[in-house]
């Protein structure tokens, strides 16, 4: 696992503002992102500073952030590349997108992708069946088409007076060719519409975060364009800070224990799906809402073999009935 330094950090970003600072960069007198175009002729220059380019994001109050998490964010705010987030489901990979816009003070714009979500529909939708029907009725709406455009996520993230989060949350679950429909959208941040000849332009460049369960592959084309960064699994000390965020008072033994059962369920061999942690909150806030002593958590008794509330960490009966077999014949060979 790859866990930068400090001097490593602040090497990589001075790099960047090295490569950057003879750079001019031009923006109007209304639109002073980085990157953007003069929009009229009255133009002033803007440079980068080190401060400019330095870490923005350090993890926050309810999110614990790794060294190298907190890297690939910053390198591609940096970089302006949409930030690719891999890793097991319920490691925090959407929670982190809200987390960064909280941190940075920033608005959030969330598209939540399903199995039957299209590209055009991030961007905007034409609903001519009630432009039809409003013609049938005399409506005068009708001679507008503005009026039958419904913007999508993009649209609104694109049109916002100031910088903003864009959260494309598990983009693997759509079809095959949904990343490959975004790409001149992400890349030039631009998108045509054609019903009212308008060229849609972002004002400011937001900050992407694409999260993906690994369920499908992804285009070569689309990941060239993004900064990708996998979320690997919380080791039990940093899963001992994430369970202190959200249970600062929780007793030491009783943490203790649970994290052993924890890590013990997700070792089993054979599981079909291990649990996560998010399934690890969930268990332990039930433990403390029904008082659970640590001891019971390792019961001897045959008829408690099982954890208690295990319906929080195993979700199907045979991962259930294996965890059962393999206690039972551990307990039963010492």
């Amino acid at each position: 696992m790859f866990n930068p330094s400090r001097d490593q950090v602040r090497q990589f970003f001075f790099e960047a503002w090295r490569k950057q600072r003879d750079r001019e960069v031009l923006a109007g007198p209304d639109n002073v992102a980085v990157g953007a175009r003069a929009s009229t002729g009255n133009r002033r220059i803007m440079r980068f500073s080190f401060q400019d380019i330095v870490m923005r994001f350090h993890g926050s109050a309810n999110y614990i952030s790794t060294d190298d998490l907190t890297l690939a964010v910053n390198a591609a705010v940096t970089l302006q590349r949409p930030l690719l987030i891999k890793g097991e489901p319920g490691t925090g990979k959407t929670m982190l997108a809200e987390e960064v816009a909280k941190a940075l003070k920033l608005p959030i714009f969330e598209w939540h992708i399903k199995s039957t979500t299209k590209a055009q529909q991030g961007l905007y939708e034409y609903d001519a069946v009630s432009r039809l029907r409003d013609s049938q009725l005399g409506d005068p709406r009708v001679h507008d088409i503005n009026n039958y455009i419904v913007k999508g996520t993009l649209w609104e993230a694109f049109n916002a007076d100031e910088p903003v989060v864009l959260l494309i949350d598990e983009v693997d679950k759509a079809d095959i060719e949904f990343p490959n429909d975004l790409l001149r959208e992400l890349d030039r941040m631009e998108f045509y519409v054609y019903e009212t000849h308008e060229l849609v332009k972002a004002k400011h460049r937001p900050i992407v975060f694409i999260t993906s369960n690994n369920e499908k592959e992804l285009p070569d084309a689309f990941l060239r364009r993004c900064f990708f960064h996998y979320i690997r699994f919380p080791d039990k000390e940093t899963m001992e800070r994430i369970v202190n965020v959200h249970f600062p008072g929780i007793k030491k033994h009783l943490l203790r224990e649970a994290l052993e059962v924890f890590f013990e369920v997700r070792e089993v061999p054979g599981l079909k799906k291990k649990p996560s942690t998010s399934e690890l909150l969930d268990w332990l806030k039930l433990l403390l809402a029904d008082d659970i002593p640590p001891e019971a958590l390792r019961s001897k008794d045959q008829k408690t073999i099982i954890p208690p509330l295990h319906g929080a960490l195993l979700k199907n009966e045979q991962d259930v009935h294996l965890f059962e077999r393999l206690i039972f014949m551990s307990r039963h060979n010492r």
